[in-house]
């Protein structure tokens, strides 16, 4: 498992006009080829009557899928542009399909690579890249007396609180990174004078909103 990586929000769209023609952009989260080509095809069914429907994909955590589809459009004008920009970004398990409705104006061969990028960029831009970080669940077990104390430290730390349980004494869930982990109980033993108890959770990706540029 990677210790992080970006990929896109989850589903979005988006369209734009370039001299005439319709440029719809579909965006995706993918985790195989199949959900990819199976998505693809939704696409292609839904706007069956569209001129193309041009798709590129990027999956796995080496990148090892990569695939591009110029759908009818001239050799290298749309699925290639289309998967660079995935490059570029370094989207991982993310699929893109740019449906045309041409407009009457045809915009050549350095117009179409530049339409089919800027309306992959755009359709990213508008469903949002989120940034995953492996994290490691650290349940911390200290007495009521503690709370306040640690809790305000926490929220004002690098740190960030999953969950807190009211029980016979509270228990605290924080999201550490796997690296961190003897850094942070060091840190809680220290910031509760060894009165705190500490088991792992689960192994699990945070997800935060990339802010867009």
């Amino acid at each position: 498992m990677l210790p992080q990586y970006y990929t896109v929000k989850g589903y979005g769209e988006h369209e734009i006009i370039i001299k005439k023609s319709r440029f719809i952009s579909y965006i995706n989260r993918v985790e195989t080829e199949e959900e990819a080509q199976l998505f693809i095809n939704e696409i292609k069914k839904k706007h069956w009557d569209a001129t193309h429907n041009c798709s590129a994909y990027m999956i796995g955590e080496n990148n090892q899928i990569q695939k591009a589809n110029d759908d009818g459009e001239p050799s290298g004008t749309a699925g290639i542009p289309m998967l660079e920009v995935l490059k570029k970004k370094d989207l991982k398990d993310t699929v893109v399909v740019v449906t045309r409705y041409f407009g009457g104006i045809k915009l050549g061969t350095g117009g179409l690579i530049r339409a089919y990028g800027k309306s992959t960029s755009e359709g990213i831009k508008s469903t949002g890249v989120v940034n995953r970080t492996l994290m490691r669940v650290l349940h911390t077990k200290i007495d009521y007396t503690w709370l306040g104390k640690v809790e305000n430290e926490l929220r004002s730390s690098i740190y960030e609180i999953k969950e807190i349980h009211y029980l016979d004494n509270v228990e605290i869930e924080t999201y550490v990174e796997e690296n961190q982990k003897d850094q942070f109980i060091e840190w809680m033993t220290e910031l509760t004078n060894g009165q705190s108890q500490f088991s792992e959770g689960d192994l699990l990706y945070l997800e935060k909103l990339v802010p867009s540029t």
